[in-house]
């Protein structure tokens, strides 16, 4: 039992030992897959033996950087994001370089983290002759131009000519300084440390402009500050700088950059530069062709809503039509029934005019419609003039006391007396209004279809 107990220590180092040896043989799987992962990317890209011994040799590369928003710049955590810094991941997970970022607050501290040697590289230098003295730059992997920034209100700058006997205001160790100094002596050059420094002195008056790469000039809100015209044949392309003496480093950044495909490099641009760069104004013949499609458009639109439009009268016309055919077969056939009757039957309006009438009251009357259409029966003779005075009469009072009339009586026509039956009934419009009279008679003891006297 006591040899048991004197065991347990040892057992337990035993165990500790056992967890330790596991643990590291994990890691050794994980760092193998990871190496394995690293070394097939730089087979893809082509990179030769001297190229993998240096990275072996050199896995960290120190990266001076100053922050330019959307290139590179720190978020909310602390941690370095933007365009430039995609690219230096993408190449990270390529070659297996590890880049850390040294950061930096101006351009002229960046350039000297550079030449001392405190830094590897940088990602945000365009490329003159002063820097190409001590700096190697790969290919580009982009590009902006240079655009003047002024004081709202001033006369516009269009060209550096323009600046003459003015203050233009310029990050120290600017990337077109040492070209202004050579070919335009005449403009005075005032170095600051910042772009936001010479841009509070463009607004304050102090200098006249500044020159800024164009999608860092319309980041900030435009304020006191108007942004002018690109500078005529000045392109800022955007490269990878490092010190000379390290050209496998530059081999290496080379090849990884040719690596990326157009689409690649084309949407990681589009995703942080995309929505800040003003729409280039269109050409003539864009113009031309944009308003070419519009007419087209419109034309288009036009004559299909003629096309309805059309259909839709013809519609109405057809529709309007079976109206009227309908209406004239109904009369028709009201003027075969009407003519149909045996009795005389007539129609008359509001001052007792002669509407309409049958063929029988033509008979018996010895007329023709025509003859007396809108005619008092006073106005015709048709009647002898007393009895035409009496019916007339007669149908007015019924006009203002609306009543049916139906009796039994003597007339006179002009073939003599005759015993009636006389009928008169007020008509009416659709809306309740009122129109006339209907009326006619039969000679009593006649039946229909019976010869008269």
């Amino acid at each position: 039992m006591r040899f048991f107990l004197r065991l347990q220590p040892a057992l337990r180092w035993v165990i500790v030992l056992g967890v330790l040896a596991s643990t590291r043989g994990v890691s050794a799987t994980q760092l193998n897959t990871l190496n394995g992962a690293v070394e097939v990317a730089s087979a893809s890209l082509g990179l030769d033996a001297q190229e993998r011994a240096w990275i072996a040799e050199h896995p960290r590369v120190i990266v001076a950087s100053v922050q330019y928003p959307l290139y590179l710049f720190k978020d909310e955590q602390g941690q370095w994001n933007g365009l430039n810094n995609d690219i230096l991941q993408r190449i990270s997970s390529m070659t297996g370089i590890e880049f850390v970022h040294e950061e930096s607050f101006s351009t002229d501290h960046l350039l000297g983290l550079l030449e001392s040697g405190r830094a590897d590289m940088s990602t945000t230098l365009a490329a003159n002759e002063e820097r190409q003295t001590f700096l190697d730059f790969t290919h580009a992997f982009g590009g902006s131009g240079w655009v003047f920034v002024g004081r709202s209100g001033a006369v516009a700058v269009h060209s550096l000519a323009d600046l003459s006997g003015k203050v233009l205001a310029l990050p120290t160790r600017h990337a077109l300084e040492t070209g202004i100094r050579a070919d335009y002596p005449q403009i005075q050059l005032r170095s600051v440390k910042t772009y936001a420094e010479a841009r509070a002195l463009v607004e304050s008056g102090e200098a006249y402009a500044t020159i800024e790469n164009e999608t860092g000039a319309y980041l900030y809100p435009a304020g006191r500050l108007l942004i002018g015209s690109r500078i005529e044949g000045k392109w800022e392309a955007d490269k990878l700088a490092l010190r000379k003496g390290q050209p496998h480093l530059l081999s290496i950044l080379n090849k990884a950059l040719e690596a990326f495909s157009a689409a690649e490099l084309r949407a990681m641009r589009f995703k942080w530069l995309g929505s800040v760069l003003p729409s280039k104004p269109p050409t003539l013949w864009q113009r031309v062709y944009l308003w070419g499609c519009w007419g087209a458009v419109v034309a288009s639109l036009f004559t299909l809503l003629s096309l309805l439009w059309g259909r839709r009268l013809k519609r109405q016309v057809e529709q309007q039509r079976n109206v009227e055919r309908q209406l004239s077969d109904q009369l028709a056939f009201q003027a075969t029934l009407i003519n149909a009757m045996p009795d005389p039957v007539f129609v008359r309006d509001l001052e007792g005019r002669l509407i309409q009438c049958n063929k029988s009251y033509e008979d018996r009357l010895s007329t023709r419609f025509d003859q007396v259409q809108g005619k008092r029966l006073t106005e015709v003779d048709t009647f002898p003039i007393d009895t035409a005075r009496l019916l007339h009469g007669e149908i007015m009072e019924q006009l203002s006391h609306r009543k049916g009339r139906f009796v039994e009586r003597r007339l006179l026509f002009k073939c003599g007396v005759r015993d009636v039956y006389q009928w008169t009934v007020p008509f009416y419009s659709a809306d309740g209004l009122l129109q006339g009279v209907v009326g006619g008679w039969r000679e009593i003891g006649e039946r229909p279809g019976e010869a008269r006297d």
